[in-house]
């Protein structure tokens, strides 16, 4: 291990974070066969610790304990509900500076960015502790005089929480923040490959006074704990967020038992820049949409669509803007850009680019591997892009900016809804009318305009088409954990 690494994994064990078995009914365990799975750094390749590879029994343990720890907890009133997750995000705020660099290290994203995720998931534990408090029913007119129709809101059961990597903390956060906040217990199973962060979250919710059971969390074989959660009739919800092949899947399965599901899928996200945009605000923010995290999030831009007038300007502004990004180890200084996941994400990223290659496109900046090595991938501008292009077609999940020109408003649009995927879009406009038009005709679930920002804690994020199902944050992602009764009431006269 790197000085680097040993220092950070010092503080975290020195700060009880540093957690290598999964938690199953509050309780630390290996996995019952004793396999581990290995967990890298992608900026140097070494090795950070060996974690329980968990299957299907560890699984089934922690549906029982969540679906046992359940009666217990949906029974305590909303304020105590709410005072454990206060708890729970102030200590995320307290370590968030030890939590940021176990990110970076598992992850590989700058540190500055990491620590930030941790502020922004802790947001979501906050926002929901104070939701919690508002879980309202009704009582409705009813059309007899002798009886009454009351509406109640109750916790959907046990939920199976499958999160990805590039998030490591705040996909967990989003999905446990309400799910706990409604009453529900959670069978989290995180990334194999970011696992440390969600354990050492799972860490501090049990110091904020979680009870046992109420939160779990297995990682390891994924088809196999994946299969345990979809088949267990204990499960009643299933809240996933990752690629739409993987939540097809999960979608068909969860049929069986006919279980509540949330999906947050891929995205194929256009940036448009109007020839009436401020270009400096434009060249902000769809920067910000396409480079947060190396390219790695399911809202970035996935194809920047500019109008012919400003065409050839604002590739020149953004490509020099791209060229004095810093690429580097997320823990050194000034790092705008850290490596990719791993070697799979690198060779995907460079097929696209070689594919727009050889069907016509033109790189303007980068286009290959960084001479870092490993799993670092230069800071790329296409230019002479056609939407029909595998790269405009597939999710790039990496820093590769494919630039597509169009001359009307109707054909940016058209070129915009041109997919099956709808999560998020951007535009920068500084007409007014057409802002409102576009944005109402885009057929996305989120729509930024002027502005890179398209999501927070006060605000519902998910997606249309075969970009998911369901909300998350906001008041409407409680919704999604909770199931309505309505009670009548007879001979009341």
């Amino acid at each position: 291990m790197s000085m680097e690494t040993e220092n950070v994994v010092a503080r975290l064990k020195s700060s009880g974070l540093f957690q290598t078995k999964g938690l199953i009914g509050g309780k630390w365990i290996d996995a019952y066969d004793g396999k581990t799975v290995e967990v890298y750094n992608p900026a140097n390749g070494e090795v950070i610790a060996s974690v329980a590879c968990m299957g299907e029994r560890e699984t089934k343990d922690a549906i029982s304990s969540a679906y046992d720890a359940f009666s217990h907890w949906s029974k305590l009133t909303a304020a105590d509900r709410s005072s454990r997750l206060y708890k729970w995000y102030n200590l995320l705020i307290e370590q968030k500076e030890v939590l940021g660099q176990l990110i970076t290290l598992e992850q590989g994203k700058p540190l500055k960015e990491a620590i930030g995720e941790v502020v922004y998931g802790a947001s979501y534990i906050e926002y929901f502790a104070e939701e919690a408090k508002r879980v309202y029913g009704d009582i409705l007119p009813s059309p007899m005089p002798d009886r009454r129709l009351f509406v109640l809101k109750q916790p959907v059961g046990v939920v199976g929480a499958i999160t990805p990597w590039n998030f490591p903390l705040a996909m967990i956060t989003r999905k446990a923040g309400p799910a706990l906040a409604c009453g529900c217990t959670l069978v989290i199973k995180p990334s194999e490959l970011t696992p440390l962060t969600a354990l050492a979250a799972a860490e501090l919710a049990l110091q904020a006074g979680i009870p046992p059971g109420v939160l779990n969390v297995v990682m390891g074989d994924a088809p196999k704990i994946g299969k345990a959660l979809l088949e267990s009739p204990q499960v009643r919800k299933l809240t996933f967020t990752g690629s739409t092949a993987v939540g097809k899947k999960l979608m068909a399965g969860a049929a069986e038992t006919v279980k509540k599901v949330s999906l947050e899928l891929g995205g194929n996200a256009p940036c448009i820049v109007f020839d009436d945009a401020d270009l400096e605000v434009a060249l902000e923010g769809s920067l910000a949409t396409k480079l947060r995290n190396s390219g790695q999030t399911c809202i970035c831009t996935n194809r920047l669509l500019v109008q012919e007038g400003i065409y050839d300007k604002f590739i020149n502004a953004y490509s020099n803007a791209v060229q004095s990004l810093k690429v580097g180890n997320g823990f050194s200084e000034g790092v705008d850009q850290g490596p990719l996941i791993n070697e799979a994400a690198v060779q995907k990223v460079d097929s696209l680019v070689q594919d727009a290659i050889s069907q016509g496109a033109k790189v303007v900046v980068g286009g290959k591997r960084h001479n870092l090595g490993l799993t670092f991938y230069e800071p790329t501008i296409i230019s002479d892009v056609k939407n029909e292009m595998l790269i405009a077609r597939r999710e790039i999940f990496g820093p590769v900016t494919p630039v597509i020109r169009f001359k009307t408003e109707e054909e940016a649009i058209q070129i915009a809804n041109d997919t099956d995927s709808g999560l998020a879009a951007y535009l920068f406009t500084n007409n007014i009318p057409r802002l409102w038009r576009v944005s109402e005709a885009l057929e996305y679930g989120l729509v930024g305009v002027n502005n890179h920002v398209a999501f927070s804690q006060v605000a519902p994020f998910g997606g249309v088409k075969q970009s998911g199902l369901g909300r998350e944050g906001s008041k409407y992602g409680l919704d999604e954990y909770l199931e309505i009764k309505c009670i009548c009431m007879g001979n009341m006269g």
